[in-house]
């Protein structure tokens, strides 16, 4: 089942994802910088034409490493057993449209990969998704993603945590993870 990063390309290098993106956006600025005579165009020259013209997408991760595998099953399980109650639950400005636990059918082969992540998807496009990791050394690490689309104008520059501040207190409340792990302050935000 697909990471987050999507990992994209052939089978002639492997760990692969970074070089990928890193040759696609190259080959965008080759080709929007044709013209040695016309002023260089940056990514963020790019990103901010396309955020003008479709929105922004405000994106963050949350790492919670290291915590204690049965409090962290327990808090997921807690929310998977949650999640059909949770369905229509206004919290804030946000009403939770869906809440289920994921499974990725793979398009080619037809595989299926059950419990990738709980997900409560919000009226509004926002969502929030929890999964536990099991790629740490000691402990069980929680993953939290927070993502909410802005299309105002006025709203692109802000700053990522800022943007997400409301749907972040959400994700935290949704998942308790205080109860269940003692700690609500993340190892790692990305």
């Amino acid at each position: 089942c697909g990471e987050e990063s999507f990992g994209t390309g052939s089978n002639h290098v492997r760990e692969k994802d970074g070089i990928w993106a890193v040759l696609a956006w190259l080959s965008i600025l080759a080709s929007v910088n044709g013209d040695a005579s016309k002023p260089l165009v940056t990514v963020e020259d790019i990103v901010r034409k396309h955020w003008a013209q479709y929105g922004r997408n405000y994106y963050c991760r949350w790492d919670f490493e290291g915590m204690d595998k049965a409090g962290a099953t327990a808090m997921v399980d807690k929310m998977r057993a949650d999640s059909q109650a949770n369905t229509g639950r206004t919290m804030g400005n946000y009403t939770i449209a869906t809440a289920d636990d994921f499974t990725y059918v793979d398009p080619v082969d037809g595989s299926v990969a059950k419990k990738q992540g709980i997900r409560f998807l919000m009226t509004d496009g926002s969502r929030v998704i929890f999964r536990l990791s099991g790629t740490a050394g000691s402990g069980a690490t929680v993953r939290m993603y927070i993502e909410q689309y802005e299309p105002s104008k006025d709203k692109l520059d802000m700053d990522v945590s800022k943007a997400l501040e409301d749907l972040v207190k959400i994700a935290l409340e949704l998942c308790d993870i205080k109860t269940f792990c003692g700690t609500e302050t993340p190892t790692v935000i990305t």
